[in-house]
């Protein structure tokens, strides 16, 4: 279900969002019907594949560097904000209306506790990076300033969000592309694709995010077809041919030759219809990431970056950590926010223990973040309400020296006192750690050039 970031704060407490975040969408991106599939899709592209969608996934082909490693990233978000002091940053010692209700555990890192409800992150904090200081002044109730790494993309409510600024997976699909040709470079995973996802801005809808929920199932070749007509050359570019003499000439036809053929490879590699079949892992591995939506998605971002995608964006479901109070459908802090944290510890624990043992951890930044942080004081309806000046967040992998926090706040947890974390900041050691230059600039649809880092973002010196 896609909701606009605009809807009431009132309306997105009363959306339900209960579909399979694996179920079959209505329409299939790629269907083959028959031998003369070429002829019977036309400029909608392959089986209803929008032009505008094959140069989403035409991105995956941008010229690679051979000799690149394999770095990706993948984000964790966490929709509606995450409490700070109910998860990572207690504060034990404050009055009862500011602390957790929840007890303290200890963690691998000497001296650091987090609430007892994360013991499956506690127990790999040696691995993690805790970021008690993220300055999310300028972040809004969605997803525009974080995951854009950008202070100057912001929500307006003027038909004008964003200003233009993409996302950082788009950055990265620009920059850097797919680690496997045959992959899109940059998908997310989420029901709620307009209030979750940011995208491209005007750096073109071919760095868009793929909607992964609605590949599942569709770069499958029909049981019956003959995969070996599909790889004759000659034949496809006859189709081709009759296909163009159909239509106008006025360019359009170039362009969609290009894009169709790089899905049509995509299809007959047979490694995106294999990245979304999660029936291929052990019945342990499953079992670790868990059966819920988040377990599930984190599994499957797994899945996709082994298989040469670099960036996945995983979110389970809109709004799920806003919790205000037990008058409004996500539930205040112990009705609403305790049975979720033990879902999102099990899934960072899952992936980022799973992503070591395949020796993949070094190679992929793991984030789990939201929008901003909770209010130190608890409300009369027993939640927090929205709080912009700080929030935690978790940071793996990367190849990063890991098992520290990075800043802190007042005893109250509501304000930075050491080493704020700004979104450019964070932008800066994604793009470092996928080895993109800092200084790199993109030109937008008026030729002008635009950074992909703003206002002095720098790289986390912690982190370095």
């Amino acid at each position: 279900m896609s909701i606009p970031p605009q809807t009431s704060h009132q309306e997105h407490h009363q959306i339900q969002t209960s579909s399979s975040p694996f179920a079959p969408c209505a329409e299939d991106i790629l269907r083959v019907r028959s031998r003369r599939w070429f002829l019977q899709t036309g400029m909608a592209g392959i089986g209803g594949l929008s032009l505008a969608s094959l140069k989403q996934l035409q991105a995956a082909s941008a010229p690679q560097n051979p000799n690149q490693d394999r770095k990706a990233v993948i984000l964790f978000w966490l929709s509606g904000g995450p409490s700070q002091i109910d998860m990572w940053d207690p504060k034990s010692m404050a009055p009862a209306e500011i602390r957790s209700p929840f007890g303290n555990i200890s963690t691998k890192i000497p001296g650091v506790s987090f609430t007892e409800h994360l013991p499956l992150q506690a127990s790999i904090a040696d691995k993690l990076s805790i970021i008690r200081s993220v300055d999310c002044k300028t972040s809004n109730h969605t997803p525009i300033t974080m995951q854009a790494g950008n202070p100057l993309a912001r929500r307006t409510n003027d038909g004008k969000d964003g200003a233009g600024y993409p996302s950082m997976g788009s950055v990265a699909a620009k920059f850097r592309g797919a680690n496997d040709p045959s992959m899109p470079p940059f998908i997310g995973l989420a029901n709620s694709w307009a209030a979750d996802v940011w995208e491209a801005g005007n750096m073109g809808r071919e760095y868009a995010p793929v909607k992964g929920l609605e590949l599942a199932g569709k770069f499958k070749i029909p049981q019956g077809f003959e995969t070996s007509r599909l790889n004759d050359r000659d034949e496809l570019r006859r189709k081709f041919n009759t296909l163009r003499s159909g239509l106008d000439r006025n360019g359009m036809m170039d362009q969609f030759d290009a894009h169709t053929r790089n899905a049509y490879e995509m299809m007959l590699s047979g490694k995106v219809e294999t990245a979304f079949d999660l029936s291929k892992e052990s019945d342990e591995t499953k079992a670790l990431y868990g059966s819920d939506s988040v377990g599930q998605k984190a599994l499957l971002a797994r899945r996709l970056v082994e298989s040469g995608v670099t960036f996945v964006l995983v979110s389970g479901a809109w709004g799920y950590f806003d919790h205000h109070g037990d008058n409004v459908r996500w539930g205040g802090i112990e009705k609403g926010l305790k049975p979720l944290i033990p879902r999102v510890d099990r899934a960072m624990y899952a992936l980022v223990t799973d992503l070591e043992q395949r020796g993949l951890l070094d190679d992929t930044l793991v984030m789990m973040m939201g929008e901003f942080g909770r209010s130190p004081v608890i409300n009369k309806e027993a939640g927090r309400d929205h709080w912009t000046n700080v929030m935690s967040m978790v940071m793996a992998g990367g190849g990063m020296p890991h098992g520290q926090t990075i800043g802190s706040t007042d005893r109250r947890g509501g304000a930075i006192l050491t080493s704020p974390v700004r979104p450019q900041d964070l932008a800066a050691t994604t793009f470092k750690h996928l080895g993109i230059d800092l200084n790199s600039h993109w030109t937008d649809h008026q030729g002008r050039p635009t950074p992909i880092i703003n206002e002095g973002g720098r790289p986390i010196p912690e982190l370095l």
